[in-house]
């Protein structure tokens, strides 16, 4: 069948909705990048993990009881030899995850997951940038991942850093300016809020705040497929000193 007639086929069977438009669209532009053809073929078969196709609430309930058990000690216990082969033919993660690059974060662990489980993405600050856009719409898109969570943390140095910028007209050398530009405007919107919290507190909270409204807002795929109920995109927090992930939004 070629890449027009797939279309039209899917194009029948399909409300036209804005939204089914837009997917539509999305599917012509996967086919002239050779994308879809891997996913149908990946498709044919049963995923690599059957256990990951859940609905996003199932996403988000599966994601903070392995926080929990994180948390208790009573992790699970992995077998890598048992999933090769079946992750060498491809992946079905059931999360995506916008973390920070904070070595002390790391998504597989607190929340208790092996590969590929969790599709991750990592920048200082756990912002978005147009690459990681790109990348969770890949996961969106090609992957049908139901959950996106932008996962701050305490004591993040790019926040810190940020706020020393707001409040004292700090510079940084190189390339890490650009991280605390893009941090910014989460820290001005914070201090502008009277709270009890620390001006660093709240402008980790804002920050995690701000870049799920970005995802929720993106065109076309991602703000397409929460129109959809397809996925959600959440937030959280990760305390440093306790492990434990708490919801922002």
């Amino acid at each position: 069948m070629c890449k027009r007639c797939a279309v039209d086929v899917v194009s029948n069977q399909l409300p036209a909705s804005p939204s089914r438009r837009t997917s539509l669209g999305m599917i012509g532009a996967l086919s002239m990048l050779g994308i879809s053809g891997a996913v149908r073929a990946a498709q044919s078969h049963s995923p690599p993990k059957p256990d990951n196709a859940l609905t996003p609430d199932q996403a988000i309930e599966r994601l903070m009881a392995g926080n929990q058990r994180y948390i208790s000690g009573a992790i699970n216990d992995r077998v890598f030899a048992s999933t090769r082969a079946a992750l060498a033919r491809g992946q079905n993660p059931y999360a995506c995850i916008l973390s920070c690059a904070d070595s002390r974060v790391s998504p597989e662990l607190c929340f208790d997951e092996e590969r590929g489980d969790l599709f991750v993405t990592r920048v200082a600050g756990n912002y978005l940038t147009n690459d990681i856009l790109a990348s969770l719409e890949y996961g969106v898109a090609v992957l049908h991942t139901p959950l996106i969570m932008v996962l701050g943390h305490t004591h993040c140095g790019a926040v810190g850093a940020a706020v020393n910028s707001f409040e004292k007209r700090a510079e940084f050398p190189g390339h890490i300016q650009t991280i605390i530009t893009a941090l910014l405007p989460a820290v001005r919107a914070a201090a502008g809020n009277a709270n009890t919290e620390t001006l660093t507190e709240a402008s980790t909270t804002e920050n995690i705040r701000q870049n799920v409204r970005r995802l929720k807002e993106s065109n076309p795929i991602i703000s397409s497929a929460v129109l959809d109920e397809r996925i959600k995109v959440i937030g959280g927090i990760y305390d440093l000193e306790t492990g434990r992930v708490e919801r922002v939004t």
